[in-house]
């Protein structure tokens, strides 16, 4: 005869109005857009203890081990009276909490490798700071946790300024955005979507508030604090209308293809942005015209042996006939560590005596002429040039895709001399290819 479940008597938070909505709705997937100390962990803490007092298995994930300290203590002081009289298990080194010889827990895990996960099941699976997570925490190893007992899953996440983004394990910084937009589009009654600001939560000084976003920039303010999804920054050299409008599926046969390297001002991993592009011809409506081709990104988040490796990597991979790379940081050491690789090329320092602007205006200008295209899609690239306004320090690939473009800039802007130089090259015809 088995031991009787004990009777569990949580002391729960009093949800702000704002997070009602969301801890009672009982649609099976419930995605959240929430400013930063919107109260989301906090939200979704309550419906975490709720589902485990009913019996259930709940797994919360987040990407790092500082980022489970709230909802971990929120589950403690929930549960902290049904945990001092011996009625549940709690152990701190792995965070769980649960009902002794069964399977009625609550965990918290990181996340910042999906396959960390594996080897799990749940009734409620949480992923908090979703936008910072690998997709594949959810496409190949949290949907699967659910099968067991068809299992409800909660998203929760502040949409990524261009700061946040450099420390993202996502393939596409923009998939929680694209994911709440799929969910309001749903009309099966399964998706649930729910968004609320910083200044929404009454327990947020107004005072503090106020000061802390005279640091920030506008658009900062409105990812973060308001909780806005934005793919285009108002002020913005470039336009994704543009940038698709100019996508194409291939290159011609490239005459001059240039590596651009914006190496990270850290030792320790931050991101390098690494960019591949070149020269080619086109016969646009009949006329003959050079026109510029992104081709690669191979931007990365590593030590300076890695970004070294990846940036000559991608150079000899595409057959490039020249190397540049920002001096700023690190001065000769960023040629010393290139050289260090095996097969590197001698790299030419570039050093960012002007302001960002005046070198990136002439790049975007290109682009506004249509001289530059994009071949396929590169989707993190895309995202910081058209989220970047002048003023706001300028992000790694940004930065590397304008010292390619600054290195061509003279042979897509002055027509050649003779028409020897596209003799026997593939010529491509701007107007007949088919959009990406």
């Amino acid at each position: 005869m088995g031991t009787a479940k004990p009777e569990l008597r949580p002391t729960l938070r009093e949800p702000h109005p704002k997070q009602l909505a969301f801890v009672a709705s009982p649609a099976k997937r419930k995605i959240a857009r929430v400013g930063r100390r919107g109260g989301k962990t906090t939200g979704v803490g309550v419906i975490a203890v709720k589902a485990f007092c009913a019996g259930k298995r709940v797994l919360y994930a987040t990407p790092t081990s500082e980022q489970i300290t709230r909802f971990w203590f929120e589950i403690k002081r929930a549960l902290r009276a049904d945990i001092d009289r011996g009625a549940l298990y709690k152990n701190e080194t792995e965070h769980l909490v649960e009902v002794r010889d069964t399977e009625q827990r609550i965990r918290a895990k990181t996340a910042w490798n999906a396959d960390t996960l594996r080897g799990d099941y749940s009734d409620l699976l949480i992923l908090d700071e979703w936008q910072l997570m690998d997709e594949n925490a959810w496409e190949t190893v949290g949907a699967p946790m659910l099968l067991d007992n068809d299992g409800d899953a909660i998203f929760l996440y502040t949409p990524p300024s261009l700061r946040s983004r450099s420390v993202s394990k996502a393939r596409d910084p923009l998939h929680a955005a694209m994911m709440f937009k799929r969910a309001q589009a749903d009309t099966s009654g399964r998706w649930e979507t729910f968004h609320w600001s910083s200044r929404d939560n009454p327990h947020l000084s107004p005072v503090a508030l106020g000061t802390i976003t005279q640091d920030m920039t506008a658009l900062a303010v409105r990812q973060e604090i308001e909780a806005e999804d934005i793919d285009e920054a108002p002020g913005a050299l470039w336009k994704r209308g543009t940038l698709d409008r100019l996508r194409l599926t291939q290159a011609p046969d490239l005459f001059r293809v240039v590596t651009g390297i914006d190496p990270s001002g850290s030792a320790t991993g931050a991101e390098a942005g690494i960019i591949v592009g070149g020269v080619g011809w086109c016969d646009c409506k009949g006329a003959l015209e050079k026109h510029g081709f992104v081709i690669a990104d191979a931007s990365l988040q590593g030590a300076p042996e890695a970004w070294a490796r990846a940036a000559v990597t991608a150079h000899n991979l595409h057959r490039a006939d020249k190397m540049v790379a920002e001096q700023n940081f690190g001065g000769e050491m960023v040629a010393y560590t290139i050289g260090t690789i095996e097969n590197a090329p001698e790299v030419e320092l570039v050093s960012a005596s002007r302001g960002k602007y005046i070198r990136a205006e002439p790049v975007s200008v290109l682009y506004e002429h249509g001289k530059i295209h994009h071949v396929g899609n590169f989707s993190a690239l895309e995202n910081e040039m058209c989220q970047w306004t002048p003023g706001d320090k300028s992000p790694n690939r940004l930065d590397a895709l304008v010292w390619v473009f600054t290195e061509l800039y003279g042979e897509l802007t002055h027509e050649p001399e003779a028409y020897g130089e596209a003799v026997n090259a593939e010529l491509y015809t701007i107007g007949g290819n088919t959009p990406y």
